[in-house]
């Protein structure tokens, strides 16, 4: 996603769309999390790279952006997080999933009754919830099943142990290495956007990924998301170490749930088969912005993503963008425009309470 030229000029064009929206009320999220705009990228490359369009890119990336700070503004009273908005491009993608599928289980009598806890499950699960032991067991799993020797059953299962602990590291140090440039547009906004009603800080989602049911849910989904890769028909794609990342598809599932277990499990079902699906349809777009940044595709033919190739959002906005003539333009402008219209009306209802 930063590789492309998109990514070149994400994190400028995001700063100013955010102020923009800032100072037309049109979002209460001071989107500090500089790093994650590689999400907005990634949608504008692809769009871009596919089009060979950079301004169509742009476009696309730029309506990215204003969705995913208006769902951060709605999402935000259910976290549970004074003051925090997650407008996260992967995380926060599937939150009209889990307000989908949560509002049609209220509509059914008796399943809207269903209930369980999920406290306690990693506890009694012990050492073998820790990633490492997860991401052994599944790479041994998916080895054996791909006719491997005994060698190669080894090799993977550590490489896919080291990389379900290393992934999100590298991902941390490079954050790290963004706060300088958060840290600078967080003052910039405190200083000349003051006065504008209630305001949330955009985090990272990472903030709610060490939630004790978003890691149950991540404990009990990933195996199973293995598990749907192999039996999906059509279904093209086989998750390795983007495992690591199934747990952020759930940071929001559970408090949209309002805590409940057995719609979370269900939210969180709906969210990986969808995923999967859109992974696997991407895999062609997804393989071509590879080769165009000279990434090592390892001789593999074709290659996908879960995030941000399982994404909703990015999936629906690039199918928008690569429709044919003007039409992009219009289409995502016009799409763009009714999120951030509807947000402020919103913002000035919930003001003058």
């Amino acid at each position: 996603a930063m590789g492309t030229k998109v990514g070149t000029l994400i994190i400028p064009i995001c700063l100013v769309v955010n102020i923009v929206m800032i100072v037309t009320s049109t979002t209460q999220t001071i989107d500090i999390d500089v790093w994650n705009y590689w999400h907005f990228a990634f949608t504008g490359s692809l769009v871009a790279i596919v089009t060979d369009s950079l301004p169509l890119g742009i476009v696309a990336a730029i309506c990215n952006e204003v969705i995913i700070l208006v769902l951060g503004d709605i999402t935000a009273p259910a976290l549970g997080m004074p003051g925090v908005s997650l407008p996260h491009g992967f995380t926060t993608a599937f939150a009209p999933i889990a307000m989908a599928v949560n509002w049609v289980i209220e509509k059914v009598p008796g399943l809207r009754d269903v209930d369980f806890t999920l406290d306690g499950l990693q506890d009694k699960i012990g050492v073998f919830g820790e990633p490492v032991i997860v991401g052994f067991v599944l790479g041994v799993v998916i080895a054996a099943l791909g006719g491997y020797n005994f060698v190669g059953v080894m090799k993977v299962g550590v490489t896919m142990a080291a990389a379900m602990v290393i992934i999100p590291k590298m991902a941390a140090l490079l954050m790290e290495g963004l706060m300088p440039i958060s840290d600078a547009a967080s003052s910039f906004i405190d200083k000349h956007f003051s006065g504008k009603g209630k305001m949330y800080i955009g985090l990272d989602s990472a903030v709610g990924v060490g939630h004790p049911m978003t890691i149950t849910l991540g404990l009990v989904l990933v195996p199973v998301a293995v598990l749907l890769a192999v039996v999906l028909p059509g279904n093209t794609v086989l998750p390795a170490v983007d495992l690591s990342v199934f747990p952020y598809m759930f940071v929001l599932v559970y408090p949209i749930c309002k805590g409940n277990g057995f719609r979370s499990l269900l939210v969180g079902l709906v969210c990986v088969i969808v995923g999967l699906y859109i992974a696997t349809d991407l895999s062609g777009p997804i393989t071509a912005i590879a080769g165009e940044v000279g990434f090592d595709l390892g001789g593999a033919s074709s290659i996908s993503s879960i995030c941000d190739g399982a994404n909703p959002l990015s999936w629906i906005l690039f199918k928008l963008g690569t429709l044919p003539t003007f039409v992009p333009y219009v289409v995502l402008i016009a799409v763009a425009l009714a999120f951030a219209v509807y947000n402020g009306i919103r913002i000035r209802k919930e003001n003058s309470k």
